[in-house]
């Protein structure tokens, strides 16, 4: 198919060519984290014959496109084990009910991109760059993410690897997969799908999401001398953000502080006042790739001027690196525990329970980790901060406070060994205890603004 000698196959032979190399009960990965998705091999996959392609065991960060499930839909995919399923969570329950699908573990990334190295290695990977030359290499651009990491896995295995690229050239502006780790080359009709993650419109923070950046400076940012940490996905972080040149100036925060997180427009006042001294990035976000050129004193450029990003080594410094995670959620019990899973949905939880875990491995201190380990008790160790930033309830009016996770239920009846929750706050005072704000947090932090 791709002719002698030679690494590209045409773009119109993409299914023919996934039915040649992959077999029945082959486990495969499709590059799709919540950014960019190698959409076109997607769809070829979803095209192959049931009868020549069956019983295959996907693994793959996100589960974004409907032609991830299409998979299963039409019986060429039975068993799945994924990370995050937002956009197509409430189909993939709807699947799981049916029997259509075998779910065999619900993964934080870094657990999945762990796996894939050791007991769930794919014997072919379908990855997405943004060109390719005539020899198999790849540049990846701003958006690298998982490409490296799925690659090694399958290459280093025996595994076939095909890559979806929006140009072959003859220069790349620099390498980041060598190709002699990349079996075939497909150029696409269109450039691969993208989305921006973090990105949110300032003009939609509204005056509660305020109060609550506010309320999270002043009783954590502060006091806990917080200087590196990650922010999750929503408005309320986004908020944080925009106010730490104003708000954060009178809490002593100014160059202070290292972000694992990806470049957005909310993060530019802070950069420009002098708030951040470094950036690293999961992946890059549309529109941002001129800004961050020109930072190459906060975030991780190449010689080439381009941001490179990396999604395993990003979750890594989240887990190790940062003193701090702040993100949002869907239900939170009497616990503390908290999830995403609810009634009828199985969204899962990407990265969440990476940033926000204790790492019991650790082992260098600070300020901010060390005063959580000795309110918590602990005079050996400190501890991991967990903000989880939520209100009374969620726009759909369903209440964010609960006395039992809808993810306890979802467990059994999907037969999950373990219930989807997303970050745990156990009873044993020797693991990770979150730190979720409650009145008497809230009083303090008022107190403080006034």
């Amino acid at each position: 198919m791709c002719g002698p000698g030679s690494k590209i196959c045409p773009p119109e032979r993409a299914t023919e060519l996934l039915e040649a190399i992959i077999e029945p009960g082959d486990r495969v990965v499709i590059e799709g984290d919540n950014q960019k998705q190698a959409d076109f091999l997607a769809a070829a996959l979803a095209k192959a014959d049931p009868a020549r392609l069956h019983d295959l065991h996907m693994v793959q960060s996100v589960l974004a496109l409907p032609d991830h499930l299409a998979v299963f839909e039409r019986s060429i995919a039975n068993r799945l084990d994924f990370a995050f399923a937002g956009p197509q969570s409430r189909r993939l329950a709807e699947l799981v009910a049916s029997g259509s699908v075998t779910i065999g573990a619900i993964h934080t990334y870094l657990e999945l991109y762990a796996r894939m190295l050791v007991d769930l290695t794919p014997r072919v990977a379908l990855v997405v760059a943004d060109k390719a030359d005539r020899h198999g290499n790849l540049y990846t651009g701003p958006n690298t993410e998982d490409t490296p990491m799925i690659v090694e896995a399958a290459a280093f295995s025996g595994g076939v690897v095909v890559a979806q690229v929006n140009e072959i050239v003859e220069h790349l502006p620099r390498v980041d997969v060598p190709g002699d780790w990349v079996d075939v080359i497909v150029q696409s009709a269109t450039h691969y799908a993208i989305e921006p993650l973090f990105t949110r419109d300032p003009a939609k923070i509204r005056e509660n999401k305020i109060l609550m950046a506010m309320m999270a400076i002043a009783a954590v940012y502060e006091p806990y001398e917080i200087r590196r940490l990650n922010h999750g996905i929503g408005y309320a972080t986004a908020a944080i953000e925009l106010i730490l040149s104003t708000f954060g100036a009178a809490r002593g925060l100014k160059g202070k502080l290292h972000f694992v997180l990806n470049p957005h427009p909310t993060l530019i006042p802070a950069i420009e006042a002098g708030f951040v001294e470094s950036v690293y990035c999961f992946g890059s976000e549309v529109g941002m790739e001129r800004y961050v050129s020109e930072r190459a004193d906060v975030f991780p450029v190449g010689a080439d001027g381009n941001l490179r990003s990396n999604r395993a080594l990003a979750q890594a410094a989240g887990q190790y690196a940062c003193d701090l995670f702040v993100g949002a959620t869907l239900q939170i019990d009497a616990q503390g525990n908290s999830s995403t899973a609810t009634k009828g949905r199985i969204a899962g939880f990407g990265g969440a329970p990476n940033m926000g875990a204790d790492a019991r491995g650790r082992r260098h201190s600070s300020p901010a980790w060390l005063h959580a380990g000795h309110q918590a008790g602990d005079s050996t160790r400190g501890r991991k901060l967990v903000l989880q930033m939520v209100e009374t309830r969620q726009p759909d009016g369903m209440p964010s406070f609960v006395e039992r996770l809808d993810a306890i239920d979802l467990a059994t009846a999907a037969g999950f060994e373990l219930p989807p929750v997303m970050i745990w706050r156990p009873v044993c005072a020797a693991t990770q205890i979150p730190h979720v704000p409650v009145a008497a947090s809230i009083t303090q932090a008022t107190r403080k603004m006034r």
